[in-house]
């Protein structure tokens, strides 16, 4: 199965925020495989992942470097990605150098489709929510200018409204 093939079966089996969804599998009808890249100038899919230690209450974020926001670990699939999920735990662990986080089970936890700068016009993110061990100490990525953890209560604070939506939905999948 190739990525672009387990994108559609996981979107498909998503059964909250059916508008967006629906528009993901418009796009990727509409494009197809290259509508998984970063090349195609009329958006893509990507993955991310919110780092959550549920035991303390705490998600870790990323300051990113281009955007210089608070957001969750993610970004761009790349060709050896077998499946969404699996882009989303790479780029989740690539980005917070935390080993041994584990996505919670159930698949995605929320949709998120927001503009960026150009050539590409949008990001359909498909989220998920990764849990860190115990033990887990973050190390900072060259895509990163910070990261730190902040309390649940804290995010708002911090972050926009789509850090805020997501942690809410991780939050009712814990």
């Amino acid at each position: 199965m190739s990525l672009y093939d387990d994108t559609v079966l996981v979107l498909k089996g998503y059964e909250a925020q059916p508008e967006l969804r629906q528009a993901y599998l418009d796009h990727l009808s509409a494009h197809g495989d290259d509508g998984m890249w970063k090349a195609c100038t009329a958006g893509h899919v990507t993955a991310s992942a919110l780092v959550v230690d549920p035991a303390r209450g705490r998600v870790l974020l990323t300051l990113h470097k281009k955007l210089r926001m608070w957001l969750q670990m993610g970004g761009h699939c790349e060709p050896g990605d077998s499946t969404l999920a699996a882009a989303a735990l790479r780029e989740a662990t690539e980005e917070s150098g935390v080993p041994g986080l584990t996505l919670l089970a159930g698949g995605p936890v929320r949709l998120d489709r927001h503009p960026i700068p150009g050539p590409c016009t949008q990001h359909l993110d498909v989220q998920y929510a990764a849990v860190a061990p115990a033990d887990a100490v973050e190390a900072i990525s060259d895509e990163s200018l910070d990261l730190r953890w902040f309390r649940y209560a804290e995010v708002a604070d911090v972050a926009d409204e789509s850090v805020v939506r997501l942690l809410e939905a991780t939050r009712a999948h814990l």
